[in-house]
């Protein structure tokens, strides 16, 4: 379909969206020319009655559509009437969990076909080099020669007064009941060596599995380090312990609790907390709940702290799981006082949600410009008001299919982004094993104005990189 300029942006009711998934009646606007069609995803220029002059559609039938029966129309939307008309349709011919079926089988299935600029892979820059640009310096943690355990996963970094610490989780494997929360501090411009803080032993003869810890430096107070606890996503709680000498040495780990809107609390799920101007710290957070249909849902909730881990507040969930399956929500902060979230989902889109009350209320989650191949991210505003994102530029379709490369996006307002550093990137064609992944960042802007990133290399390494982002 070259030259067709798509949007993938999914939503109900928007004044200036291009682009709208639409049931269509399959020969009441496209004749028999689409019967007895089977091959999937071919397109099929046709005239669609109720859109008006200068916007056009190609349809297509998904080989698997959950039962669906209503063929799928790409409309272009030539103006403001046209995406009126769509999103009314959208709304009356498709269920919440039917939309969520469709744009799952859409977007994973039809991304390669997508040639908005954001998408475009030729947009891409070239790796990043160490000393060139905005790549100031890249190095791993520790060595991989010498790594504590099999494998690692989820890194955070943070600031303190007394220099950096990184944390991540380790042991044999993700969900092995030996893996830990590892940290390690960079002293007179060297990492430490890594050392295990806490873990999931219970009792005796009960251990569960350390996940995905998160750092945080409140303004006022001891470092903060949140984890996860159990068996799986589903089961964990939360947990919290503290240091009052930056990441040397950590109080006794603490549960955080149980809400009776999403049961255990787990502090921030995955990327780092905002501090409000009133001193309470506010945690992105999210689910994977468990349903008896079989099909677990993602929701994104928030906790809130005003007294550093021992009350708490939870706002949502915001999102139901049916129409976007999202979760590891990053948080933003616009100059007007807008808060922002950049989340994870399964939709094969990085996705997004506002509030206009500082975390109060949400509105309703909808798909950005940039694609997800179901991998966490972490964003940060930067000190001059642009919006940074570090995330997978691909998603489980893409040439570049999954964790095989790893980015960096500029945004002046959170909306429209620019892919403008490429950290890693390794095609199938260089090494088709299936350890390679780059993933799971976290990110944060120091007091002297560089930007640190660290994230997973091949669940072997924990790489930290340095940019300028004057340079970006």
């Amino acid at each position: 379909m070259p030259g067709l300029e798509i949007s993938p942006f999914i939503k109900h009711e928007v004044d200036d969206v291009r682009l709208f998934l639409v049931t269509m009646g399959g020969r009441d606007h496209l004749g028999d020319q689409q019967e007895n069609r089977k091959e999937p995803f071919h397109g099929v220029a046709g005239e669609c009655s109720f859109l008006t002059a200068g916007a056009s559609c190609v349809w297509f039938k998904p080989s698997d559509a959950h039962a669906l029966e209503d063929s799928v129309c790409l409309a272009q939307c030539g103006d403001e009437n046209n995406a009126k008309t769509l999103a009314s349709l959208i709304s009356k011919r498709f269920s919440k969990r039917q939309m969520k079926r469709l744009i799952e089988t859409i977007f994973l299935t039809l991304t390669p076909l997508l040639v908005n600029p954001a998408f475009a892979e030729s947009e891409i820059p070239p790796v990043a080099k160490g000393g060139e640009g905005p790549l100031i310096e890249a190095g791993q943690i520790f060595e991989i020669a010498k790594k504590p355990t099999k494998e690692c996963h989820a890194s955070t970094i943070v600031e303190t007064p007394s220099g950096f610490v990184a944390a991540w989780f380790g042991g044999t494997h993700e969900r092995h009941k030996d893996v830990g929360i590892w940290v390690s501090r960079h002293v007179e411009g060297s990492w430490t060596a890594p050392a295990e803080v806490v873990n999931g032993v219970q009792s005796q003869n009960k251990r569960f599995p350390c996940w995905n810890p998160v750092l945080f430096q409140p303004k006022e107070g001891p470092l903060l380090l949140f984890y996860k606890v159990g068996p799986s996503p589903s089961t964990w709680w939360g947990m919290l312990t503290t240091s009052h000498d930056g990441g040397r040495s950590w109080t006794w780990p603490t549960k955080l609790g149980h809400d009776k809107a999403i049961g255990h609390l787990l502090g921030p799920v995955k990327n780092k907390p905002v501090q409000l101007s009133d001193g309470a710290i506010l945690c992105p957070s999210s689910s994977e709940l468990d349903v008896k249909s079989g099909n677990d849902k993602w929701r994104v909730h928030f906790e809130i702290t005003r007294d550093l881990g021992k009350t708490w507040e939870v706002i949502g969930p915001i999102n139901d799981g049916i129409e976007f399956d999202a979760i590891q929500p990053s948080i933003l902060t616009h100059k007007n006082g807008d808060l922002q979230i950049l989340c994870r989902s399964r939709q094969g889109v990085v996705t997004q949600s506002w509030s206009t009350d500082v975390g109060k209320t949400w509105l309703e989650m909808t798909a950005t410009e940039l694609p997800n191949p179901s991998a966490g991210t972490d964003a940060v505003t930067l000190a001059d008001g642009r919006h940074l994102l570090v995330y997978n530029h691909t998603t489980l379709k893409t040439t570049l299919p999954g964790r095989r490369m790893l980015n960096v996006a500029i945004s002046d307002d959170g909306k429209d982004w620019r892919p403008v550093v490429t950290l890693e990137q390794t095609p199938k064609s260089a090494n088709p094993s299936r350890s390679v992944e780059y993933s799971y960042p976290a990110v944060i802007q120091a007091k002297d104005g560089k930007v640190h990133i660290t994230y997973t290399y091949h669940r072997e390494g924990i790489k930290h990189v340095t940019l300028d982002p004057e340079k970006l």
